[in-house]
């Protein structure tokens, strides 16, 4: 009678165990996903910001003059 019990209360550790187990994945992968979502707005808004600089590069570009190194001793 004693083992039945003892086997019983060792399922019911183990079933509260896996309950646990089972809402701490549910809050961990709710997390990631929330994550996942900011970072996905972050990496938009650095391209939406980065689109007037990127822009403005190529006309600088154009500006310099090929094989002139700016700040050289021979200038």
């Amino acid at each position: 009678m004693a083992l039945v019990f003892l086997t019983f209360a060792g399922v019911a550790v183990l079933g509260v165990l896996a309950v646990r187990v089972g809402i701490e994945v549910a809050r961990f992968s709710h997390a990631v996903a929330e994550g996942t979502e900011r970072i996905g707005r972050a990496a938009d808004e650095l391209e939406r910001a980065a689109e007037p600089l990127a822009a403005r590069s190529g006309e600088v570009g154009r500006e310099i003059t090929p094989g002139v190194v700016r700040g050289s001793p021979d200038e």
